[in-house]
């Protein structure tokens, strides 16, 4: 489990191919991230992706994605910068929100645009995720967790609106983003239970 709080911005140096119909092992420069205690198999997340560490030597970790991951995220297939955070502690602060690591889809960038100190900040997501959208609620875009501050259904999914305060901008990678591009969303982890508890309800 993580908290959707960037720890630090790291940097895929190399991407190197498995196999034709496999997926890619990731040699990552940790950045700010202190990998002093983190140990082989320990989970470290990647742009909002919960990954494996298979080596740690100094300040860069690996880790291998699988095809199938690297069919369901952005900008783990390719070198640049990425969001990054260890796996939280039971005794730890959560400063953002419960984030499992998984991602539930990719979102598209609509719009990003300053907005007095602040960045305006609209994605839209596709149909299957758009009923765990809410105003207020929690989102999780490329590992980092943000609020909601504005929901609409449109064609296709969902256009949901976030402010980014200036901390946020120059902690995290959202501060590259151009409309058109790719993002990593996870939606709340309760409001996935809720969704499948009032499910359940019903066809009983």
């Amino acid at each position: 489990m993580f908290t959707g709080i960037v720890a630090a911005v790291g940097r895929i140096e190399s991407v190197e191919a498995l196999g034709a119909d496999a997926g890619v092992r990731l040699t990552v420069d940790a950045g700010g991230l202190d990998l002093s205690d983190v140990a082989i198999g320990d989970s470290i997340a990647i742009q909002g992706a919960c990954m494996t560490a298979i080596g740690v030597e100094g300040r860069r970790f690996r880790v291998e994605v699988s095809r199938e991951s690297l069919s369901k995220t952005a900008g783990l297939d390719r070198p640049g910068e990425v969001n990054l955070e260890k796996a939280m502690r039971l005794d730890d602060r959560i400063g953002g929100h419960l984030v499992s690591g998984h991602v539930d889809g990719l979102g598209e960038v609509v719009s990003f645009e300053p907005v007095g100190e602040s960045w305006r900040l609209v994605l839209r997501a596709p149909r299957a995720l758009a009923k765990y959208f809410a105003y207020k609620g929690s989102v999780t875009v490329d590992g980092v967790s943000l609020t909601l501050n504005r929901v609409a259904d449109a064609a296709g999914g969902a256009e949901f609106e976030i402010n980014l305060v200036p901390h946020t901008i120059a902690a995290t990678t959202l501060k590259s983003l151009r409309p058109g591009a790719r993002v990593n969303l996870e939606v709340d982890l309760i409001a996935r239970y809720v969704e499948r508890m009032l499910g359940a309800a019903g066809a009983g």
